[in-house]
Order: C-alpha cells, then sequence, then structure tokens
C-alpha cells in the first residue's frame, strides 16, 4: 500500500490550488488523482475570457488560468496520476482508485482533500414530455464538443435555464453561425452573472424569457422544435400562454450538482441544500483530516473565488498534518481544543452558508463566510445576528440567487462574545 501525507481526488482549478498550497506550507508528499487525460478540469473547455482577474490581476481564458496553476504543480515537483478513477474511499483515508498502467491501486493519505467539482443536471430530471431525439445536449457537453472537438451540435437553438454556461453557449453558438432563438427560465430570474446577461445575451440581441420551461419536445428521430410556455409563481405551465419555436438543438443548463457520491458513501455529512459536504471554519468535513473544496462543496461563480478557497483547504490539510505529528504521543490529534462550537444559520433570505459551523479557537484571523440569496433582492441589508443581537447590518444594492456573496468574520471579534451559541444571517428589504 502506498502511502501519502496529501491525497487531492480531482485535479481541476480547486485540486490544483489545493496541492500547490499545501506544498507551499510544508508538505512534501503529495499526490493528485485526476480521471480525465489532462490537469485543468472544466477550464480546459472554458475558451472565453474573464477569469482570474482577481487572482492574477489579469483577463485569462480558462486553459490560460489552468496552465498556471499547472506549471506550478510542475515547479514544485508535485505528483499527480492522469486516467485514475477513484472508486472508493475508507472513513481511515484508504482510497480505492484504478487506472491502466497501475491496475487497482491502494494509498494511505494522512489526509484528504475533496476537490472532484460537478456535473450538469440532465434531461431525466426535468419531466419534460416528448420522445428523446438526437440534438438535446447539456450545455457543457456542447461547450466541450464545440471548444474541444470541433463540432457544431446544430445550426437553430433554443437553450432551457440561464445558468452562466448556458449564457456563455448562447453566444459561443451565436458566434459560430448558429441561431440562438430563445433563452428559457424557469424561475423569474436569471441564474447566471449579470455581465453574462449583458455580454452574451443582451450585446447579441438573444431574447431571454424569464419564468418560462419547454413543454414540449417535436421530432423523432431528430429535434425539430419545441414548446415554451409561462409558468406560474408555483412553476407550473399557464394553458394558453404556448409558444412553438422550431430548432434542431435544445440546450439544457438547468443547475449543477456535486460529484459527492463517494464522499457520500464513505460517511462525510452532505448538506441537503448544496448537495455538498457540512464542513467547519477549516472547511474540514464531519470525518477528520478529510477537507473539501470549489465546486463539490457548493457551486461557485468565479474560478478565482475557488482557488482561494482551496488554497484554505492546502492550507488547513497541512496544519492538520503537523498538529497529528506533534501529538502523535498523546493520541489526541485534532480533537485537541475543540472546546466550543457556534453554528453558522442561513435566516430569511439566505439559502446557505459555508462553512456551516465554527471553531473560534481554531479560526484564522479572518475568515471568509459565503452565501447565497434565495430571490433577487435591491437595496438590501445584510445582516449578522450574534445569537439574538444584532451586530453586523450592511447594505447592498443588489443580491441574487446567481451571485455569491461574501462576509468577512473576525476571530477577534467572535472570541468576545464567549456563550455565543450560534450565528445566524439574514438578508432585509430596506
Amino acid at each position: 500500500m502506498e502511502a501519502y501525507d496529501v491525497v487531492i481526488i480531482g485535479g481541476g482549478p480547486a485540486g490544483l490550488a489545493a496541492a500547490v498550497a499545501a506544498k507551499e506550507n510544508g508538505i512534501q508528499k503529495i499526490l493528485i488523482l485526476e480521471r480525465d487525460r489532462e490537469l485543468g478540469g472544466i477550464l480546459n473547455q472554458c475558451i472565453h475570457n474573464g477569469f482570474g482577474l482577481h487572482t492574477f490581476k489579469e483577463e485569462l481564458t480558462g486553459p490560460e488560468y489552468a496552465l498556471r496553476y499547472i506549471k506550478k504543480v510542475q515547479e514544485l515537483d508535485i505528483e499527480y496520476r492522469l486516467n485514475t478513477i477513484v472508486a472508493d474511499i475508507s472513513p481511515e483515508r484508504v482510497i480505492t482508485a484504478l487506472n491502466r498502467e497501475d491496475g487497482l491501486l491502494e494509498i494511505k493519505a494522512e489526509a484528504v482533500i475533496l476537490a472532484m467539482g460537478c456535473r450538469e443536471r440532465s434531461r431525466g430530471a426535468l419531466n419534460i414530455p416528448g420522445y428523446r431525439p438526437a440534438g438535446i445536449f447539456s450545455a457543457g457537453t456542447a461547450q466541450r464538443l464545440v471548444n474541444m472537438e470541433g463540432y457544431l451540435p446544430g445550426r437553430e437553438v433554443v437553450i432551457l435555464g440561464s445558468g452562466d454556461i448556458g449564457l456563455i453557449m448562447a453566444r459561443r453558438m451565436t458566434l459560430e453561425g448558429a441561431k440562438v432563438k430563445a433563452v428559457a427560465e424557469l424561475m423569474p430570474y436569471s441564474g447566471g452573472l449579470r455581465r453574462n446577461i449583458v455580454q452574451c445575451l443582451e450585446d447579441y440581441g438573444i431574447p431571454l424569457k424569464l419564468s418560462h420551461t419547454v413543454v414540449d419536445i417535436k421530432g423523432r428521430e431528430r429535434v425539430e422544435g419545441v414548446t415554451l410556455a409561462k409558468v406560474d409563481e408555483r412553476g407550473k405551465p399557464v394553458p394558453g400562454t404556448e409558444e412553438e419555436y422550431t430548432c434542431d438543438t435544445l440546450l439544457l443548463s438547468v443547475g449543477l450538482i456535486p460529484e459527492n457520491e463517494i464522499s457520500g458513501n464513505m460517511g462525510v455529512e452532505l448538506n441537503p441544500v448544496t448537495s455538498g459536504p457540512v464542513v467547519n471554519e477549516s472547511l474540514e468535513t464531519n470525518i477528520p483530516g478529510v477537507f473539501a473544496c470549489g465546486n463539490v462543496l457548493h457551486v461557485h461563480d468565479l474560478v478565482d473565488f475557488v482557488s482561494q478557497e482551496a488554497a484554505a483547504a492546502g492550507r488547513f490539510a497541512a496544519e492538520f498534518i503537523r498538529n497529528k505529528k506533534e501529538n502523535r504521543q498523546n493520541q489526541k490529534g485534532n480533537e485537541q481544543g475543540e472546546t466550543r462550537e457556534i453554528r453558522i444559520i442561513a435566516g430569511s433570505g439566505v439559502r446557505y452558508t459555508v462553512p456551516s459551523f465554527i471553531r473560534p479557537e481554531h479560526m484564522e484571523e479572518n475568515l471568509t463566510l459565503r452565501f447565497r440569496a434565495d430571490r433577487v433582492y435591491r437595496d438590501c441589508y445584510v445582516c449578522v445576528y450574534f445569537d439574538e443581537k444584532l451586530l453586523i447590518r450592511k447594505k447592498r444594492l443588489y443580491a441574487a440567487p446567481g451571485e455569491m456573496e461574501e462576509l468577512i468574520l473576525k476571530k477577534a471579534q467572535l472570541m468576545e462574545y464567549p456563550a455565543l451559541k450560534q450565528i445566524t444571517i439574514k438578508i432585509q428589504e430596506a
């Protein structure tokens, strides 16, 4: 059985940043396991610009952003294995993996960082009536076909869902000569970033139909058209509002699901809202020594924030290993000093928070708390309650589910409240 200090599952932007941070924090034996044929993950097919503004202070494409981290991994001599599938991870952090060269592998890790990313929700989850013709793709699949394989999925396109990938593919298909007839969104607001709505739809005259969904797909062998209908506040189609669109392609951008089958099987507690692990201030799950970061934890809107979060996970994994080695004699390990837990509650207007709880004694000086609004708010306040006491009230001109919100919690402030049991985050209209 092979042994490593840190094993990272996934070689995308989260896995790469975590590996670099762990190495820079003194960990020597690091292994990245990646199932694809190259490092970089989803960034390899994101050839549009807009990446790296926060991390590198310049605008990069997805492959350029990934290359920066891949070069760092290679310079730091971090080991990685490609075309390697992780089949199982035990609670004792024994990883079972397989590839063509080595066959079945068993790897013992002192710490594991989960960075598997997420997958797209498929048509099967939507219950759209109609046959199963060719021409129905997820937006990410279409992106890969166009940008990496050199195939154009179709000439006349309707897109269901206004997530960022769907918006970007509306522009990309237009630039490749296809006609995008409409982008339909079930919710009364878009699920993507405002800049993408402007740059990908408005700049190209592509209509965004909010509170609409696909109620029928025409065609047996190939998509011949779709029927859109307006939906009421419960998401049910309104009779008499149907519109017919002829098209040969339907792209689905209807949500991303964190890849947590392995996490769940090893006993990691999952948040029902995010479908990602429940973590503390150190991004550590309920299993000691198992950390999570990036889109496997919760779906991010910017890769720069993924890298920031992953770098923190790498630092915390390194700290865990150092503490474990220091405390090997007394066998207390990571449990030492865990005296107080403060729950983070998603109150009115907030869908979820990451982390879900914090231990003030284990915090860094500043903790970045990330959360999302449950709907669109204009001229609102983000309020932070320590138990029942309002302590922080920040003005926001705009908050939407498609854009992640951040708050900084200070350790010094938390230490002033030794009896604090929970922190509640709320969004309140002005």
